[in-house]
């Protein structure tokens, strides 16, 4: 089954599971995971996002993220993309380090928030990297740590995640760290592991078109609400590519009305007619389809500067052509309006 696109949004948190190849290692050494640490604070710092949870597994990592301004993907692909590189180079291999992409889970966060960053840092308990909460609390490897004062790491939101336990910071460690035992008990929750689909069914206990997605840990109104955001960015991104299709059209269309070859005019041709078609290419591209300059000069291989004027002469030719504005008006409604 083809993977579905990733469920992303200003403000959301992310669970965030990211494995090496074959189930090989992706930390070798401690040189390693300070690699890993200095990159993921670099991204969530200038990405203003906020990290409540983390833990470096020897063949993989689990990130508790919400995004700020700036997408998941270009975040993760900035950390991973530079990890990988540098990790080659130290331990002299070469090819991919990770398996596949990342994997991520949009989640509610009400609901899961704290129930995540427990489950998150007692994975050193369920994979033996420590034995017991003391060993936990003093473990370099996990977020845990950061919460308890024991290590620093000024990119981790310690302080947001401790005022839900209390305003006082040593009752609020205390606390947390209450909250951390009491789940050991609670074993290997698969729904908060990303194992199987997430979403609650409603209260008639009948599944219903939109209540569950297995990229997303949350309510069935929360399930639904999100997809109902994906598809209105799926229909604008449906919209902006048709209208980089009907660019295409449109330049074959008044190729065409001015007798010239689609090819002519793309590049630095300066006959009048190839200038005059171009213009108004660029100044209905430009005006009515909202092509940046830089856009048009890539597509037809003339500078920005020479775009601008484009732009000024086509109006012009436009303006003194009656008949002919309407023509060109005629093609452009034709093309935005068709399926």
């Amino acid at each position: 089954m083809p993977r579905g696109p990733r469920l992303d949004a200003p403000g959301s948190l992310h669970h965030i599971m990211v494995r090496g190849i074959e189930r090989k290692k992706i930390f070798e050494s401690e040189r390693d995971k300070e690699d890993f640490l200095t990159r993921l604070g670099k991204v969530v710092q200038e990405g203003q996002a906020s990290c409540f949870a983390w833990v470096l597994i020897p063949n993989h990592a689990h990130i508790l993220l919400r995004t700020g301004a700036t997408p998941l993907a270009k975040i993760m692909r900035r950390l991973l993309t530079g990890y990988a590189v540098n990790f080659n180079l130290r331990h002299q291999r070469s090819g991919h380090l990770f398996q596949n992409r990342y994997k991520s889970i949009v989640c509610e966060e009400d609901s899961y928030l704290l129930e995540l960053i427990r489950y998150i840092h007692l994975n050193c308990i369920r994979a033996g990297l420590v034995k017991d909460m003391d060993e936990l609390d003093k473990y370099a490897w996990c977020g845990h740590s950061v919460l308890m004062g024991n290590k620093n790491r000024a990119w981790q939101a310690k302080e947001e995640t401790l005022t839900y336990f209390s305003q006082k910071e040593a009752e609020a460690r205390r606390k947390y760290r209450q909250f951390v035992q009491e789940g050991i008990s609670c074993g290997k929750r698969e729904e908060l592991g990303g194992e199987r689909p997430r979403g609650r069914k409603k209260k008639d206990d009948q599944e219903t078109q939109g209540s569950f997605d297995c990229r997303v840990l949350g309510s069935s109104a929360f399930v639904e609400k999100l997809l109902v955001e994906e598809e209105k960015v799926i229909q604008k991104g449906a919209q902006l590519k048709r209208k980089r299709i009907d660019v295409e059209g449109l330049l074959s269309l008044i190729g065409r009305d001015f007798g010239i070859s689609k090819e002519e005019m793309i590049g630095g041709g300066q006959r009048q007619v190839i200038t005059k078609a171009r213009s108004i290419f660029c100044y209905l591209s430009s005006r009515q389809l909202g092509w940046t300059g830089k856009q048009l000069s890539q597509a037809l291989h003339i500078t920005p500067a020479a775009i601008h004027y484009a732009v000024v002469r086509g109006e012009t030719f436009l303006g003194e052509n009656r008949e002919l504005e309407e023509r060109m008006t005629n093609y452009l409604k034709n093309l935005t309006t068709s399926p």
